[in-house]
C-alpha cells in the first residue's frame, strides 16, 4: 500500500513541476507583485516608518516579509490547478485510478511547495540590494523553512481547492484568505508593535510564525534581532510542523470525497 501511494504522490508532484517549467510568464508575473512591494511601497514606507535601532533600515526589515509573502501567495494558488483539472476532466481520469485520493492530495501540496520554494529562493538574490548579507548556512537554513511554509499553505489551498466547484469561488474564497494572512504577518510591523486587540489575530496566523523564522536567520547574531522578532526560531518550527500536519491531512481527508 506504501508503494502505490508514493508512486502516486511521485507522479503528481512532478506533473506540477513540469507544468511550471513550461510556463515561464506564470514566474515572471509571481515574482512582479513582490517586486512591486518591495521596490514601491518598502521605499514608500521607509519615508514614513522609522525602526529605532542604528544602522538598520525598514527595507531590511521588511525583506523577509515579502518572501513569505511570496511564497504564501505562490503556494496558495498552486492549488488552482485542481480546479482547472476538475473543469477539464482531468481530476476524474486522475480519481478513477487505482491509486489512494489522498496521495493526490499530497502530490498537489508538495508540487506547490516545490514551485514557491524556487520563487522564494530567487528573490534571495535581492537580498545584497536592501543591505543584508547571507551566508551559505543561512541559505541553506531559509530553504527548508520556506519548505515548511509553503507546504503548510498549499495543504490549505488543497483543503479549499476540494471543496470549491467553480474557478470563480476558488479566487473568492482564496483572496478572503490571502489578504488577512499576509497584512497580519507582521511583514509591515512587528506583533509586539501591534494594537493589542490586533496582537492575538498576529499570533493565530500561521504565516507570521514564517516571517519571524526568516527573520531569526536574517539577523542571526545581529544586535537587532531581540527587537523585530518575537518568538525564538525552534517555536516558530514547531507551529508551522503543527499547522502543515493539520493541514495536509485535512487535505487528504478532503480529497477522499471528492467527486
Amino acid at each position: 500500500m506504501l508503494k502505490p501511494f508514493c508512486v502516486c504522490v511521485y507522479v503528481i508532484w512532478l506533473r506540477e513541476i513540469r507544468k511550471f517549467a513550461r510556463e515561464r510568464t506564470r514566474l515572471f508575473a509571481m515574482l512582479g507583485q513582490p517586486l512591486l512591494y518591495l521596490l514601491i511601497m518598502g521605499q514608500g514606507l521607509r519615508a514614513i516608518f522609522s525602526i529605532d535601532i542604528p544602522g538598520f533600515d525598514y527595507l531590511s526589515f521588511m525583506y523577509p516579509g515579502i518572501i513569505g509573502m511570496t511564497i504564501l501567495f505562490t503556494a496558495m494558488f498552486a492549488s488552482v490547478s485542481i480546479i482547472w483539472d476538475r473543469e477539464f476532466g482531468v481530476l476524474k481520469e486522475v480519481l478513477v485510478a487505482p491509486v489512494p485520493r489522498s496521495a493526490i492530495a499530497v502530490g498537489k501540496a508538495l508540487g506547490g511547495s516545490t514551485t514557491a520554494v524556487i520563487q522564494g529562493t530567487i528573490l534571495l538574490l535581492l537580498a545584497p540590494f536592501v543591505g543584508i548579507s547571507l551566508t551559505l548556512v543561512a541559505v541553506l537554513q531559509l530553504i527548508p523553512l520556506m519548505f515548511l511554509l509553503a507546504f503548510a499553505i498549499t495543504s490549505l489551498g488543497v483543503l479549499v481547492a476540494a471543496r470549491t466547484e467553480t474557478m470563480e469561488g476558488f479566487h473568492m474564497i482564496m483572496n478572503f484568505i490571502i489578504m488577512p494572512l499576509f497584512m497580519l504577518s507582521g511583514a509591515f510591523f512587528p506583533i509586539g508593535s501591534a494594537p493589542e486587540w490586533m496582537q492575538p489575530l498576529m499570533k493565530a496566523n500561521p504565516v507570521a510564525y514564517g516571517v519571524d523564522a526568516f527573520r531569526n536567520i536574517f539577523f542571526a547574531g545581529s544586535e537587532v534581532l531581540d527587537f523585530i522578532v518575537y518568538y525564538p526560531l525552534y517555536y516558530d518550527v514547531l507551529v508551522l510542523v503543527a499547522f502543515s500536519t493539520v493541514t495536509v491531512l485535512l487535505g487528504m481527508q478532503a480529497f477522499r470525497k471528492v467527486d
